[in-house]
């Protein structure tokens, strides 16, 4: 079936959602994190794009993007393909690091922008990593509320914090204010199901084996204990973390299984 093509936004401005392969988390420490934000950086310094927002979940990304000199597929694919290099050679493994072609959407009016960049900084609340947006710390919201991000002049928050006043101070209150409004927001959330709780994990890993208790898992023969983890792996909502934290596998192990 021949691919469908991407829509061509008016604005030029993107939603852009990156997942890893299989649901597998991207990130697993903080010099991950701040790697992919140094390669993001490092690919705009040419001003072909421009950043004004993002938000960098375990297993996924968020990103609000502005096309200038290039288009949005050669963007993502020159941020991908550089930081999933950097990742296979940190992690000693080979193979796509992200799943598929990345998701997108045009952001196309001034109530839309808003919508968006509420949601993605939202992120972390929703997956009940941060009681408030700008407890986590890898995502735009600092910039925006005049904090300091990671890399300070990644982020342009001036054009959305503009259209809500001139006044910087005062567009960054009532920005403020737009945030812990009441919402619905619905950006591109048709692929990210809920987390599984520890209790859900343990029971499927149980049921997986057979009703033996997990801690039985290091005991198994090693074909047996991969095979487990490579089902428990492929389970929708569940994360290699939350597998290592649940089992006391060692987090290299589970990865490489």
């Amino acid at each position: 079936m021949p691919r469908i093509a991407r829509e061509q936004c008016e604005s030029g401005i993107y939603h852009v959602v990156l997942r890893g392969i299989n649901r597998q988390d991207i990130f697993y420490d903080d010099d991950d994190f701040k790697h992919f934000l140094i390669t993001l950086f490092h690919k705009q310094a040419d001003d072909s794009f421009r950043v004004y927002g993002y938000c960098l979940m375990n297993n996924h990304i968020h990103l609000m993007l502005r096309e200038n000199d290039d288009n949005v597929s050669r963007i993502m694919s020159r941020v991908g393909t550089s930081y999933a290099w950097w990742y296979n050679q940190k992690y000693d493994r080979c193979g796509h690091v992200f799943q598929g072609r990345f998701g997108s959407e045009c952001v196309e009016t001034d109530a839309s922008l808003l919508s968006v960049i509420r949601y993605i900084h939202n992120n972390p609340v929703k997956a009940g990593l941060a009681a408030a947006a700008e407890d986590y710390p890898w995502s735009s919201i600092h910039a925006y509320y005049g904090g300091r991000e990671y890399l300070p002049g990644l982020t342009e928050p001036s054009f959305i914090l503009g259209m809500i006043h001139q006044n910087r101070s005062d567009a960054v209150k009532e920005f403020k204010e737009f945030m812990l409004q009441a919402n619905d927001d619905q950006c591109l959330d048709d692929q990210f199901k809920p987390r599984k709780s520890d209790v859900e994990v343990k029971e499927e890993i149980t049921a997986l084996m057979n009703g033996e208790p997990i801690s039985r898992l290091l005991q198994l023969d090693k074909a047996v204990r991969k095979e487990i983890l490579q089902q428990i792996k492929q389970s929708d909502g569940v994360s290699q973390r939350q597998i290592a934290r649940v089992t006391g596998i060692s987090p290299n192990i589970i990865f490489k299984a």
